[in-house]
């Protein structure tokens, strides 16, 4: 089974306008509103991939329960600790150019912070949990830490989609898939910009630490893979951007997908590419239709 864990969730307010008079009465032409976090986003993609997956993290006030009840219309299984307070709401105006106003989640207790690490430490060996996003400024520093040992000690695979600090700490648990943004990537090794050969020499380095699989992302220039037995590079397809959110959530689905249905890593990496571009071309997350239809124009080559 794979576990998606999102430590602060939220609502996704998509607001379409012609134009944003700062400080005058707006009038949207359209509007989505979506479950949103990193971990969520993966679920959804999963989903629509047709893998199963069970999504955990905090959840509170009526915003959690339209995520709950939006996730469970989409087929996908819920098992949230219930939070006092309301889960944020994240309002992304799209006019032009796109200003994102991020709401503030609520306080996560240290009694609710141990009930999502018992949940954890009940997964089985072989499962896959996947860490995405940032935490909450109310949970100790050290959660995904926490999170992350219980997972190795019940034998459970690490997925970590996070940055900073938090990326850091992850990477000395040996995950089984990590990806990075390569600004993350430049963070991580206290660089301001990466050449594509900077991205080769910290890749390579990263999987000599441990990590098992590496997804660098770079948006419309591409994706680098690294592994033990190979190292790829992938051009990424060429379309309209029409959506900023959940591209790489759907790069992390797109791989899980593949790879855990028997795929070469040559396929999974291309497959994982193609998902991350059909979001960016589509309003919402990819449908495995956009995925499918875009995945033979991903062109993978072995460094």
């Amino acid at each position: 089974m794979i576990y998606t864990c999102t430590l602060n969730p939220s609502v996704d307010y998509i607001v379409h306008l012609d134009e944003l008079h700062v400080g005058e009465l707006n009038r949207s032409v359209k509007t989505f509103t979506f479950p949103g976090g990193k971990g969520i986003n993966v679920s959804r993609v999963l989903k629509r991939l047709d893998v199963d997956s069970t999504a955990l993290g905090f959840v509170g006030g009526f915003t959690g329960g339209f995520i709950e009840s939006e996730l469970r219309k989409e087929g996908i299984a819920c098992d949230f600790v219930h939070v006092p307070g309301q889960t944020r709401i994240n309002v992304k105006l799209k006019a032009g150019r796109e200003t994102e106003i991020n709401g503030e989640g609520p306080m996560i207790a240290d009694d609710d912070a141990t009930q999502l690490i018992a949940k954890v430490g009940a997964l089985s060996a072989g499962d896959v949990l996947v860490l995405a996003g940032s935490a909450p400024m109310s949970l100790s520093a050290d959660m995904y830490e926490r999170l992350a040992a219980r997972a190795v000690k019940r034998r459970v695979r690490l997925v970590v989609d996070t940055s900073g600090p938090a990326l850091e700490a992850l990477l000395a648990c040996r995950p089984f898939l990590a990806k990075p943004n390569h600004h993350e990537l430049a963070e991580l090794f206290g660089a301001a910009v990466l050449t594509k050969e900077d991205i080769i020499l910290y890749g390579r380095r990263l999987v000599e630490r441990g990590v098992e699989h590496l997804i660098v992302s770079m948006g419309g220039a591409g994706a680098f893979y690294f592994g033990r037995e190979a190292t790829l590079f992938a051009e990424a397809p060429k379309g309209t951007v029409k959506n900023s959110v959940g591209a790489g959530d759907s790069m992390v689905a797109g791989f899980l997908a593949a790879h855990t249905s028997g795929k070469p890593i040559e396929e999974a990496f291309a497959y994982s590419v193609a998902a991350g571009s059909a979001t960016a071309f589509s309003e919402d997350l990819c449908t495995k239709e956009e995925v499918e239809a875009l995945v033979d124009r991903v062109r993978v080559v072995r460094l």
